[in-house]
């Protein structure tokens, strides 16, 4: 059985990273696939994408955001092509609920633009006035046991935080008062950790229900959701989901639930997948030890797929 397309497999959107144009704009432009997306994206939002891309500021535009989600579906599909994988289960971390939905079969890409971007707009919206001093910051090698000690000191003193991301068994992500992030880089490099990047808009705490209220109402309340064709792996749990309401439900949980990967790690394992397919700009999820320990990690990003190898050779994998 070929190994592209025997059972046992996974393909994995990951989270969104600090993006530019330069990061995949080459990609946007030359690959067919991406090409073709580009357009349709363009009809729905009616505007050139490409163009609001290139002059976009910041990390985490609108314009950014699109084109990531565009590029993972890009990505997949032109996998399934060049290498005609199959796989038996879908996943998103994070930002990457959103291509997968669509890969899935739940969303149509058109919705999945519009949500996009209008994802953005009330991010912007709800964080311009609500929690304004709230960060995320991530670190590594930082053991469970001293990571607890260290938040139950912060509580000791009144001060409000949140766990956001559980990536790797020392691998995490805390929301805090922006007052304490000095305080917090300290603690976790006397305890051997390294702090890694802060980002705003926060995500992923208990404390934005409003925000999960508005994007229900604003955005995800009136969009149809599909059963998918592809059962998906939620990111906040490793449940199995089968219906399109759970699929809604898995978006609008993800901005008050934390992310966590380990879940979706070991519920993989244990339906038997042992290769996953990583499609998009992955600089984190595919490369964890919690995943590169238990499958084998296939990456699939731009430049793989501006510069294929021959045909039947296959693409990269991650060490």
């Amino acid at each position: 059985m070929d190994e592209a397309t025997g059972p046992g497999s996974a393909i994995v959107f990951p989270g969104m990273s600090p993006c530019r144009f330069a990061d995949f704009g080459k990609f946007l432009l030359l690959n067919p696939f991406a090409r073709r997306l580009t357009a349709e994206a363009g009809d729905r939002l009616g505007y050139p994408l490409i163009d609001r891309f290139r002059d976009a500021e910041g990390d985490y535009s609108e314009y950014a955001q699109v084109g990531f989600m565009l590029t993972c579906v890009a990505l997949a599909e032109w996998a399934e092509q060049e290498y005609g994988i199959s796989p038996d289960y879908c996943t998103g971390p994070s930002f990457g609920e959103k291509p997968a939905s669509v890969y899935a079969g739940s969303l149509t890409f058109s919705d999945a633009v519009w949500m996009t971007a209008e994802l953005a707009r009330c991010l912007t919206e709800f964080f311009a006035t609500e929690y304004t001093d709230v960060v995320t910051h991530s670190f590594v090698r930082t053991p469970e046991d001293k990571l607890d000690e260290v938040l139950a000191e912060l509580a000791a003193r009144g001060e409000w935080h949140d766990i956001s991301c559980y990536i790797d068994h020392d691998f995490y992500m805390v929301s805090l008062r922006e007052r304490n992030l000095d305080w917090l880089k300290d603690a976790v490099r006397g305890m051997g950790g390294l702090s890694l990047y802060t980002m705003r808009p926060p995500l992923h705490s208990r404390a934005f229900g409003a925000l999960r209220r508005k994007v229900e109402d604003e955005v995800i309340g009136d969009l149809r959701f599909h059963d998918p064709l592809l059962p998906i792996i939620a990111d906040q749990d490793g449940s199995i989901l089968r219906s399109g309401e759970q699929v809604r439900t898995m978006l609008l949980d993800s901005i008050v639930k934390p992310l966590n990967w380990l879940q979706v790690v070991s519920s993989l394992e244990q339906l038997g997948v042992r290769k996953l397919w990583v499609a998009g700009p992955d600089t984190l999820f595919g490369r964890v030890r919690a995943t590169t320990s238990r499958f084998e990690v296939v990456t699939v990003n731009p430049r793989l797929a501006l510069h294929p190898r021959r045909r039947g050779t296959g693409p990269s994998h991650v060490s």
